[in-house]
């Protein structure tokens, strides 16, 4: 599972907090961690169907993941149609599991593999509430960093496409620990733009808090599969 370009979530419509009343604001964070509860589920359906394909999955990786973008910023696009959007961003969450299972099932081939996905899912839910605590905890505002967040996510990007080349497993650890660092720093931010209405729809909130979660859990999953390894 690669690393998303962010953007979509960025074109969130900022408002004045105060031109949503408290009730309003109530009900729309509610109904982003509904929606975002939904896509954890949705993301585990399209990993466990996923799994006895890997291979083919693998042979058709590019194209599957140019479906993957092509759903992700078509539901940018729709996301204040009833109905549709939810047929969207259920189709996009289905296929991050899809995209997600050769991962999976290599992992799965491995000693201890099953215990390696769960230990990786669990610390990244430790992880991902914590963040959440933080962020609603702290006297700190996170919502300024923006810009930085995302320039931090390009250089990772960078990195990543550079070592696509190299194949060098010392940059692809550093570069997975570097992600787990910057995605939990967006769990704080995301979260706090959730509580702030900053989000233009629940939608939106959604989508961001689940991205956050899979590229933590997949930048563990692939940590802990190259430590767990024998050789």
């Amino acid at each position: 599972m690669a690393l998303y370009d962010r953007d979509y979530a960025q074109q969130s419509h900022y408002e004045d907090v105060g031109a949503r009343s408290e009730g309003k604001l109530v009900s729309f964070v509610k109904e982003t961690y509904k929606l975002f509860a939904a896509s954890m589920l949705a993301g585990a359906a399209g990993a466990y169907v996923g799994i006895p394909f890997a291979g083919a999955i693998q042979e058709w990786f590019i194209g599957l993941i140019i479906v993957e973008f092509a759903l992700l910023f078509g539901l940018f696009a729709v996301k204040r149609k009833p109905g549709i959007n939810l047929a969207v961003m259920f189709g996009f969450v289905f296929m991050t599991g899809i995209t997600l299972a050769p991962l999976l099932a290599r992992t799965l081939g491995m000693s201890g593999g099953g215990a390696i996905i769960g230990n990786a899912f669990a610390m990244t839910s430790v992880v991902f509430g914590a963040m959440s605590f933080v962020a609603i905890r702290t006297k700190k505002d996170f919502t300024s960093y923006g810009k930085p967040l995302m320039i931090a996510l390009f250089v990772i990007i960078g990195f990543s496409l550079v070592n696509l080349f190299l194949g060098n497993p010392l940059i692809h650890v550093i570069i997975s620990g570097a992600v787990v660092v910057l995605f939990s720093i967006l769990v704080i931010y995301d979260t706090q733009n959730i509580i702030k209405g900053a989000y233009e729809t629940p939608i939106d909130g959604a989508i961001a808090l689940y991205l956050d979660f899979l590229n933590i859990f997949t930048a563990l999953l692939q940590l802990f599969g190259i430590f767990g390894k024998d050789e």
